[in-house]
């Protein structure tokens, strides 16, 4: 058991940065998918035909392809096309903010088209313009019923950072990896789990909450 508890001592430092590499990637991606998902909801629904047509087809593609395939395709071969140079992790975070704006975007959406017709109809009677009808009155009641399914797509990109080490991105699966081949002991494996398992957690508690929350605006409406 000391032997056990000496080498998770010294696995869990590479561990921790690895597990702060996977935290930066998941917050990054969620500052700028969050918001990019919204115009591409909206231009889908929208009635010029180059704009609707422009982001159905960027949804479709994100959607249709493999995440692992579109992290290849940008590391591999956008350089090679565009003479472009990015390191591995501004690489794997476009292409994560790209995959799950598409994602997001369909959500959103889904959770306006669920807004009954009749909002629309009595802001239009009271003289509000398409703005102020879409974001003053349906974007606030469609944040509410959008976030679990937001909350479960944050939960499985937490998840899908671990896709990232196959381009040598130094995140948590790969350091727990690197220290399987090194010492040939699988604890480092569960010891990831654990971590990974612990972030799901708090996600799971922190999308509770919020739904509960925001469950308690609408009962009082």
């Amino acid at each position: 058991m000391a032997e056990t508890l000496d080498y998770v001592g010294v696995l869990m430092p590479s561990l921790l940065q690895g597990a702060l590499i996977t935290v930066k990637l998941f917050v990054f991606t969620l500052i700028f998918a969050l918001p990019l998902g919204l115009p591409f909801a909206l231009g889908s629904n929208c009635k010029i035909p180059p704009l609707r047509w422009i982001s159905r087809i960027y949804i479709w593609i994100f959607r249709g392809t493999p995440l692992m395939l579109q992290l290849f395709f940008f590391y591999f071969y956008i350089p090679i096309a565009l003479d472009i140079r990015l390191d591995a992790f501004t690489t794997a975070a476009i292409t994560f903010v790209l995959n799950y704006a598409a994602y997001l975007a369909e959500i959103y959406r889904g959770g306006i088209e669920s807004i009954d017709r009749g909002q629309y109809e009595a802001a239009q009677s009271l003289g509000l313009g398409k703005g102020q009808t879409m974001f003053g009155i349906i974007l606030p009641q469609t944040i509410k019923r959008v976030l679990p399914a937001v909350s479960n797509e944050a939960i499985t990109l937490i998840k899908d950072t671990a896709l990232v080490s196959v381009l040598a991105v130094g995140e948590l699966l790969k350091a727990a990896r690197g220290a399987v081949n090194r010492d040939q002991d699988t604890l480092a494996y569960a010891l990831a789990a654990a971590i990974y398992l612990l972030f799901t957690f708090l996600l799971t508690m922190l999308s509770n909450y919020l739904e509960r929350r925001y469950s308690k605006y609408e009962a009082k409406e």
